[in-house]
């Protein structure tokens, strides 16, 4: 893309490669200005060409094919190797011409442009990493004066602040010579500056003047608009839409729906546009066409808004467009929700084969699902019911701080709508998300609004829901007694719903609020009921959770081969589904089990296979967790 270094990286090479003989002959270098108003054409070309291989005044040939001619001629009489370096084309036109006809001369091209119909070899430049962006700028502040010691002060400033360049070298270079002008100001003040802009290319463009070693001034915004007005109007188009899109990256059936056109040709656009480097495409896991994923540069998207905010009609049709999302993200979310909540005997969930299909896809859209959910503004009844859809899915994945953000934009959009029982249940939502972020006193204060709110518009069966909820963020935050009233206050109102499956898991966590009361006989009571009432309703993934409380249950009153068992139907359960968090949890409840039955070969075996089935979940504190008790039992 523009700005990414090109012409600084040719000219580079270029000298290393004569500093080791290479090119004996010496180097030709042409700028031909493909992105200029007024490009340098072939013809032009030639004659500068011509120039530096000594050909001029009355040697020069009158017509522009004789011109050519001798050209060729030049290079294939010279029998030492020579490089010749056509930097900044936008059309192959511009040096097709211009090849010697000769394979013993080398050509190094430089373009935004890639020319897939042309057998060249093809060297795509991507951005520099960031710890080279931090380098880069540390290097040309010290060269400027040995004294500069802010990047040594203030390395997390510098590595935010090469972040917010993007790590494009242009944007790095404009950075750099600002932070030479602001001597007396740290790195820290122009991250700030960049933040509270929100556009980069506003603070970088007006910070400083001049050009670079080629004589190119050092803006960024011109570069992006040179691109952007190159491109024909469906590809604009498409590249202001992306600009919209939710996450960093987009899968080919979003684009397309953005779009609003039908999957081949959006495809077949987004192409065109990795052709000019203001896309690029990345491979998901999935190896259709439909699996690889588009990302614009953090720049290039800043650009794409601006354009659109600029323009009324634009705005207009960005929001249309985003409705669209939020319907396909809805109906898909939707149905991943029913299958990451399907029980056996209810009817199969559609559009996905199966759990683990559901699983993938949802991981595959999860950026961009948590941020339509923030479109709630126009679209404020899809927004929370998207926001209601993706909470079972984060807590499954243990997205904490996802889950809290979307449940807070879910009541804000419920807010907006005007319905107190969505809001309701939002209010439930995010106390499930603080309660999984360990916020319990927030929970609680959650639960305890949802509660009411149910309760206000005779929600009975919302309010048991949120009696239990409410339950657990108590039982988390030492209030245990407190925790038993609720539970029992939610296990009334479900038997008197005749709700079975949410009766059991009011005496699930019934049980659970016991043992922390020191009522252990009533405990395992609570949760045998709660495991028989799962069984009847057929749901096996929380039966898991059922065994694994009441192993806990037993284990605590002594009866160490009963509760043994219990963690072995959890653990048959959890690995069934894979969910290996809470495989985890029973391994670990298994391995005290040993431990008190003075078995300490078999505890330690347990804490091992939990730390490798936390690791297998992502969570490395409990995995180095349960490693460290399994080496203090050596």
């Amino acid at each position: 893309m523009g700005g990414i270094g090109k012409t600084a990286l040719a000219i580079e090479t270029a000298h290393q490669a004569c500093a080791e003989g290479w090119f004996p002959g010496g180097t030709l270098f042409v700028d031909l200005r493909g992105y200029d108003d007024n490009p340098v054409t072939a013809d032009q070309a030639v004659l500068a060409l011509l120039d530096a291989l000594g050909v001029r005044g009355p040697d020069l040939p009158q017509t522009t094919a004789r011109q050519y001619d001798a050209y060729r001629q030049l290079l294939a009489e010279r029998q030492d190797r020579m490089l010749l370096i056509l930097d900044n084309a936008s059309d192959p036109a511009q040096y097709l011409p211009l090849l010697p006809g000769t394979d013993r001369h080398r050509v190094l091209i430089t373009s935004r442009d890639r020319p897939d119909s042309l057998a060249l070899r093809l060297i795509d430049l991507e951005t520099l990493p960031p710890d080279d962006c931090a380098a880069l700028i540390t290097r040309a502040l010290h060269d400027a004066d040995e004294r500069d010691d802010r990047p040594a002060r203030e390395p997390d400033a510098l590595h935010e602040l090469t972040a917010l360049c993007g790590h494009l070298p242009l944007a790095l270079q404009i950075a750099a010579a600002m932070l030479r002008r602001r001597r007396s100001r740290g790195i820290a003040s122009l991250v700030a500056e960049i933040k509270q802009a929100e556009d980069p290319t506003a603070v970088l463009d007006n910070g400083t003047r001049g050009t670079d070693l080629y004589g190119r001034s050092l803006t960024l915004r011109p570069v992006l608009e040179t691109s952007y007005r190159r491109l024909p109007p469906d590809q604009a188009r498409l590249l202001r839409l992306l600009a919209l899109a939710p996450g960093p990256d987009t899968g080919t059936d979003v684009a397309a729906t953005l779009t609003d056109l039908g999957t081949e040709t959006t495809l077949s656009l987004l192409e065109d546009l990795a052709a000019t480097h203001l896309v690029a495409s990345v491979r998901a896991d999935d190896s259709s066409d439909t699996g690889v994923r588009w990302r614009l540069h953090d720049l290039v998207r800043v650009f794409g808004v601006g354009v659109v905010a600029g323009d009324a009609g634009l705005v207009e049709e960005g929001e249309v467009a985003r409705g669209r999302v939020l319907g396909l993200y809805l109906a898909w979310a939707g149905a991943a929700d029913d299958w990451l909540r399907w029980l056996p005997g209810l009817p199969v969930p559609g559009r996905f084969e199966g759990r683990g299909e559901a699983l993938g896809w949802l991981d595959g859209e999860r950026a961009g699902l948590v941020a339509a959910v923030g479109w709630g503004e126009r679209y404020a009844a899809m927004a929370w019911r998207l926001a209601a859809r993706l909470g079972v899915y984060l807590e499954w994945r243990r997205y904490f701080d996802d889950w809290v953000g979307v449940s807070r934009a879910g009541l804000e959009a419920a807010g907006r709508a005007g319905d107190r029982r969505r809001e309701a249940i939002a209010w439930d939502n995010v106390g499930l998300a603080l309660r999984g972020a360990r916020r319990v006193v927030e929970a609680v204060e959650a639960h305890t609004r949802a509660r009411d709110l149910f309760q206000a518009v005779g929600d009975r069966y919302g309010e048991g829901g949120a009696w239990n909820n409410l339950g657990i963020a108590l039982q988390g935050a030492g209030q245990r007694w407190e925790a038993v009233e609720a539970h029992i206050q939610a296990r009334v109102l479900y038997q008197a719903a005749g709700d079975r499956h949410r009766e059991a898991a009011a005496w699930n966590n019934l049980g659970i609020a016991l043992r922390g009361a020191g009522q252990g006989v009533d405990a395992v009571e609570a949760h045998i009921q709660a495991r028989d009432l799962y069984q009847a309703t057929g749901d096996r993934h929380r039966e898991g959770g059922a065994w694994h409380n009441l192993g806990i249950a037993l284990h605590e009153a002594g009866q160490g081969a009963e509760a043994a068992e219990g963690f072995g139907k959890a653990l048959e359960i959890y690995q069934e589904f894979e969910d290996w968090y809470r495989t985890g949890h029973v391994l670990l409840g298994l391995a005290l089990v040993h431990k008190t039955a003075n078995r300490p070969a078999e505890a330690r075996a347990c804490w091992l296979r939990a730390a490798d089935a936390y690791a297998q979940a992502g969570d490395t504190s409990e995995a180095d967790q349960a490693r460290t008790w399994a080496e203090e039992q050596q």
